[in-house]
């Protein structure tokens, strides 16, 4: 099982808020690398999978994730996932802009957005 980034999502209440978390991570060297109103995603230049997400919600699922974990091989991690018994929050998926996706609950009650990109 190959975890290709693991990119750490933090709730803010607005939009102001999201460009403010953009200017002071800009501080540090990160960089935006996607924005689509709701969730904005920083990345180093020298290091493309150290990332920041900014979420001022979810569009499509239930709750705003804690942490994304992106894996080579979604459905593959989705069945052994299940098969554990684990708290599934949001069943596997597409999303229209390009990842497949679920949602699952850790031991310490922190939702794991699990995904990965799909091919264009």
């Amino acid at each position: 099982m190959t975890i290709r980034r693991v990119v750490p999502n933090h709730r803010v209440e607005s939009e102001d808020q999201l460009t403010t978390s953009r200017g002071f991570y800009g501080l540090l060297g990160f960089e935006e690398v996607m924005n689509m109103g709701w969730v904005a995603t920083l990345a180093s230049p020298a290091n493309p999978t150290a990332q920041i997400s900014f979420l001022t919600a979810e569009r499509t699922a239930p709750v705003v994730p804690d942490l994304s974990v992106e894996v080579e091989d979604v459905d593959a991690v989705y069945a052994r996932v299940a098969a554990s018994g684990a708290e599934i929050v949001r069943e596997l998926r597409d999303e229209e802009w390009g990842v497949r996706r679920f949602f699952v609950r850790d031991p310490n009650g922190r939702v794991v957005n699990v995904l990965t990109h799909l091919p264009r």
